[in-house]
């Protein structure tokens, strides 16, 4: 058998995740199998398997890749850059940003594909579990959570900040309001049209949750 470098190896499986990636964005990740990727990269069912052994290898390393690709660890770096400098408002207007700016511009990608990831979960833990405990580091916003929490423990500390909730409650409402409008904004757009369709735009939402972050902090003057 002739012998392959492994950059040959390296680029077959980039075209399998790419591959995969594409389908991802045409149908539910749960309803795609590995014959429809082998029917998208043309490759013969015993040529994908010296790749990949099963579909969750190649959903896997999809993640890893996408994780690659987009990733704003850096921008939240220049966010919370220097911050005693910034007044809170213009540091928390800087993240709903962020986040509208990526909700909007990977709606149909990324966040579609975690989205079902976690629908996936309900009815197949064990599977997730395996995809997902393979993948290591940081994703984006385990990272912001991290770096939002930080900031608003050290304000609240210090007497900058003083909230009408705890920090606890503070932090699971934003995390429970955030997946919300995630999941309303995938499903009108991808799904099925909601009423009041119109309002289901990232940038909408998370402005009304900026406003509602405000007035919990003691910011809404």
């Amino acid at each position: 058998m002739r012998k392959v470098s492994e950059e040959y190896i390296q680029n077959k499986k980039n075209m399998i995740v790419r591959t995969a990636y594409n389908l991802c964005l045409q149908k539910n990740i749960s309803t795609i199998t590995m014959q429809d990727i082998i029917d998208a990269t043309g490759l013969s069912q015993g040529g994908i398997y010296r790749f990949y052994k099963n579909i969750d290898e190649i959903f896997k390393d999809m993640l890893i890749d996408n994780r690659q690709r987009v990733n704003i660890k850096s921008q939240i770096d220049d966010i919370f850059a220097d911050t005693e400098k910034k007044d809170v408002k213009v540091v928390l207007h800087q993240i709903f940003e962020l986040l509208s700016n990526f909700m909007t511009k990977e709606l149909m990608g990324i966040v579609k594909i975690n989205f079902e990831l976690s629908v996936l979960s309900m009815n197949a833990p064990q599977r997730v579990e395996k995809i997902l405990g393979q993948i290591e580091g940081t994703g984006n916003f385990e990272y912001l959570f991290m770096r939002v929490s930080q900031y608003l423990q050290q304000h609240i500390s210090s007497g900058i900040l003083t909230p009408k909730v705890t920090q606890e409650e503070l932090l699971t409402y934003l995390t429970t309001s955030y997946n919300g409008i995630e999941m309303s904004c995938i499903i009108n757009h991808c799904y099925k049209k909601l009423p009041l369709s119109e309002w289901y735009i990232p940038k909408t939402q998370l402005k009304t949750l900026e406003a509602t972050l405000y007035y919990l902090l003691g910011l809404e003057n």
